[in-house]
């Protein structure tokens, strides 16, 4: 009983930090006059990936037996996540508001920056996954400055061309600001984010412990925990933060912070894994990178082309992140 208290006190305060880190996140990119594209792919999605991504960092510092494969499956796997399971809360999100929000299912977002984030996604992570049926060793080293480079070039273009900054009549009053100023000071935003973001890691932590605490006493397989249960739980900043865009109508920036952190993990921490590791993927890291890259390929033609929530494509990514779980049930 008391770990079923920890584990929805974590989740309460992963969705408080989040709530205060989107609030300052968006007053951040105000100030600094960058666009939401810009605030959604860069800002917010770099900051939430940046815990999940430093699980491989550790397992090749560590240097310990199987490092590799615990460092090539982390890096897989968060891109997989945010391309099925990721995309498919936030449309059920969008469709359980859709009476709330002002565009209903349809999307308002900045479609050249979602049309850029989910190319670059596709191409990248396409690469990662051909580069793990096998690379000649004199081209690591070219594909690890690559990759480095084409994703120094996504964060200059996304600035440039992020689309509009956003009107400070849409910006809730900053939370933590008591007198509730429509001029917030810098530190005051710059405090909250740090708060939210140290609430939302903290959670988020809590949240994964008690999970697998839990898991292992009703008997759950140690394949399943490592390969299911921790990485859907290390990316709920990223579904976190994007509910309450969602919710808001605020379109590009929920999905920027998931496709932008779709084209972050796709580039520099494969560049880490194939500087660093064998990057020889196994049936699970290839299963997880095919399936991911059908999950980006429905977000085109969900989000691109159609260009609004439905129901089938919600299907589709939760029915390929369940292919995922059947296959590591059935395999343990």
């Amino acid at each position: 009983m008391f770990n079923i208290v920890l584990l929805l006190s974590s989740f309460a305060v992963l969705l408080a930090g989040a709530l205060l880190f989107t609030n300052a996140i968006e007053w951040l990119g105000h100030r600094l006059e960058l666009a939401q594209g810009a605030v959604g792919s860069l800002l917010a999605a770099v900051a939430t990936a940046m815990p999940e991504s430093l699980i491989p960092i550790v397992a090749i510092i560590k240097a310990e037996e199987g490092s590799d494969e615990v460092a090539i499956g982390a890096i897989i796997g968060a891109p997989f996540m945010l391309a099925t399971i990721a995309m498919a809360l936030v449309g059920v999100s969008a469709l359980a508001y859709r009476r709330s929000r002002r565009q209903g299912s349809r999307l308002d977002v900045h479609f050249p920056t979602l049309k850029r984030d989910l190319s670059f996604f596709l191409v990248f992570f396409g690469l990662a996954f051909l580069l793990g049926l096998g690379a000649p060793e004199a081209l690591e080293l070219p594909l690890v400055a690559a990759l480095v480079l084409a994703y120094a070039g996504y964060v200059a273009w996304t600035l440039r061309s992020g689309g509009e900054v956003q009107e400070e009549e849409t910006l809730n009053p900053l939370y933590i600001d008591l007198a509730r100023s429509r001029d917030p000071a810098l530190r005051l935003v710059v405090l909250q984010a740090v708060i939210g973001f140290a609430a939302i890691i903290g959670g988020a932590h809590l949240f994964v412990e008690e999970v697998l605490v839990l898991a292992e006493r009703v008997g759950i397989e140690a394949i399943v925990l490592s390969l299911v249960l921790a990485p859907l739980a290390t990316e709920l900043p990223e579904k976190a933060n994007s509910f309450f865009w969602i919710r808001e109508g605020k379109d590009t920036l929920a999905l920027g912070n998931i496709t932008g952190a779709m084209v972050f993990q796709s580039t520099l921490p494969v560049a880490i894994g194939l500087a660093f590791t064998d990057w020889e993927l196994d049936r699970f890291s290839l299963g997880a990178a095919g399936l991911g890259l059908a999950g980006g390929a429905v977000a085109v033609w969900a989000l691109q082309v159609r260009k609004r929530f439905s129901p089938g494509p919600i299907a589709i990514w939760g029915a390929l992140y369940a292919a995922f779980v059947a296959l590591v049930v059935a395999a343990g």
